[in-house]
């Protein structure tokens, strides 16, 4: 379909076109309205219908609810005359701004719709400007307040009590005597009956405050704002005060929210009303901003609790818990932690550093328990060395150097590397060599070391079928019992070469030696022993027991260890 690049508007053939086609104007006539004080004529808006269909118009009057007047179609639909001589009203005919006649009744053409609009402009018609409509004037009467006729009058207290019967103002008050001593704040209800301007306070108790439960601080009865001064009666008035000795009684306009406001010495801070009171100050005084006051008293903040210097004795976490309770008990343990980390433990070779020369040569065994991140030390005796090996330190945690005593900082697995300098209260060790657990250990947890510390393990000496051969006992090559026990392992190491039995052996050993301190008790040992059937002559396994031997009841059993790997 082809539209008019001009106006837009579709091209159709002409019949087909005005078949539904309808032209819109707003007008409006005038009508007369006799025998009426409030109008001498009223306006009547219509809309006229143009259809180009058969050149026929209609008239209809919008409905206008509780108008009175009978409205709706005017006109109906019909071709209109347009004068005496014959001829009927055109579409070329309708225009703004003119006046039509029909049936002896003049119309006024304010305006028309869009399509109108541009219909007439297409066909070449130049369109007057539109109008306003005119304004009928009973109806801009109606729009008018009403006038209110309202005559003063004097006071009336009965019309007063008739008027405002059983209204009472009400408000949210505190008195404040924090100032005084043994003062604190106290929450009352202040009355205000509007039927005879008297003024009621009431005190807000509360369960077990300590406070006798009388209900009025002061009963209803007008209160004085301004009193007269030296006034000659003033004595007589302490017990009834009448209209001489007062100038000026309190009234509903001087209680406000946020103001204070003092009633017989005692100075009273309103900070709330009832919705009530918000609407009376509203009508009456054209207050409507009341908002509420919040006069809690903010808690103040809990005071941190210190805890006293540590006094020295055992863990911090064990001498904090006396701080906690009277009766003290034991600080609580990760037991997911020790579950999945028992009889879990990494040891390490050390040295000691230290000026004198008999400590150089010194060997320890470091302990690291993973359930209870404590360390233990060891030094393994050896012969001829003029100190006397054993239990260095007991199972405990040990305090990172410069590390404050409130918040200690541990030593952790992290920490122990080859080469690493680990301070024990105060003496020096280097880390020397590990065992196999701990390569393992690093790497199913890489992430908690260091490249520093990954390295050093990764440059360790992979040769060595037993971890940390120093482990197991510092001898001197000297010693002649030393060849003696290596030329013992190496035999019984030859008889058991088919069935090795070493992995098992050594775990079970390390199950027993709680302190991982290398030994176990010589009944022990027994049994290990005769549990795993070992495959070599009885005789070479007592003597290794007899060589293995540290002291009367303990068996150093690294030694025993080595000597059934394959």
């Amino acid at each position: 379909m082809m539209s008019n690049p001009v106006h837009g508007l579709p091209f159709l053939p002409g019949t087909s076109f005005k078949d539904s086609t309808v032209l819109k104007f707003d007008a409006y006539f005038q009508e007369d309205v006799p025998l009426s004080t409030e109008e001498r004529y009223r306006i009547r808006r219509v809309n006229i219908y143009y259809y180009l269909e058969d050149d026929s118009m209609s008239v209809i009057e919008p409905v206008v609810e509780n108008s009175g007047i009978p409205q709706g179609k005017l006109i109906k639909r019909q071709r209109l005359a347009k004068n005496d001589r014959g001829d009927h009203y055109h579409w070329k005919d309708l225009n703004r701004g003119i006046n039509i006649t029909i049936y002896g009744r003049t119309f006024r053409i304010v305006d028309c719709d869009k399509f109108t609009q541009v219909f007439l402009e297409s066909q070449g018609i130049e369109l007057n400007p539109p109008e306003k409509m005119a304004l009928d004037p009973y109806t801009e009467l109606r729009k008018q307040p009403l006038r209110k006729y309202v005559t003063p009058t004097d006071f009336d207290q009965l019309k007063q009590f008739l008027t405002f019967d059983k209204q009472v103002l009400r408000f949210y008050a505190i008195w404040d005597d924090t100032d005084s001593m043994f003062g604190e704040c106290r929450t009352y209800i202040i009355h205000y009956y509007l039927t005879d301007d008297t003024v009621e306070i009431r005190e807000v108790h509360e369960r077990n405050d300590g406070r006798d439960p009388f209900p009025l601080l002061m009963s209803r009865q007008r209160m004085p704002k301004v009193l007269v001064e030296n006034a000659k009666n003033f004595p007589r008035c302490v017990l009834e005060i009448s209209d001489k000795e007062v100038l000026e009684w309190y009234t509903a306009k001087d209680f406000i929210v946020g103001k204070p406001l003092t009633i017989l010495g005692r100075t009273f801070f309103i900070y709330d009303c009832d919705p009530f009171t918000r609407q009376y100050y509203k009508e009456k005084f054209g207050i409507s901003d009341l908002p509420r006051i919040d006069v809690s008293k903010k808690e103040p903040p809990p005071v941190k609790q210190e805890l006293p210097p540590y006094n020295g004795y055992g863990l911090v976490e064990d001498s904090a818990q006396n701080c906690f309770a009277l009766i003290p008990k034991a600080p609580k343990k990760d037991v997911i932690k020790m579950l999945m980390n028992e009889n879990k433990v990494l040891r390490y070779l050390a040295a000691l550093e230290s000026p004198i020369p008999e400590d150089k040569d010194r060997r320890f065994v470091f302990s690291y328990f993973l359930a209870t991140d404590m360390i233990s030390i060891f030094e393994p005796p050896v012969r001829n060395s003029g100190i006397i090996g054993g239990k260095y330190l007991g199972r405990t945690k040990v305090v990172k150097p410069g590390s404050s005593v409130e918040n200690p900082i541990y030593y952790g697995p992290s920490d122990f590397f080859i080469g690493a300098v680990i301070e024990v209260f105060g003496h020096q060790f280097v880390i020397l060599d590990t065992d196999d657990c701990v390569l393992k250990y690093m790497e199913r947890n890489a992430a908690q070391y260091s490249p520093e510390a990954l390295l050093s393990i990764q440059n360790r000496g992979r040769n060595q079928e037993a971890p940390a051969p120093e482990l197991d006992n510092q001898q001197t090559e000297e010693d002649p019992g030393v060849q003696e026990l290596e030329a013992l392992i190496d035999t019984i190491q030859k008889q058991g070469k088919d069935r090795p039995c070493r992995d098992n052996i050594c775990k079970m050993f390390q199950i027993y030696d709680k302190e991982a301190s290398g030994h176990v008790d010589r009944e022990t040992f027994f049994k290990i022993c005769d549990s795993f059937h070992l495959p070599v002559d009885d005789s070479l396994v007592k003597e290794l027991i007899r060589m293995c031997s540290h002291g009367e009841d303990k068996i150093d059993y690294y030694n025993f260890v080595r000597a059934f790997s394959n």
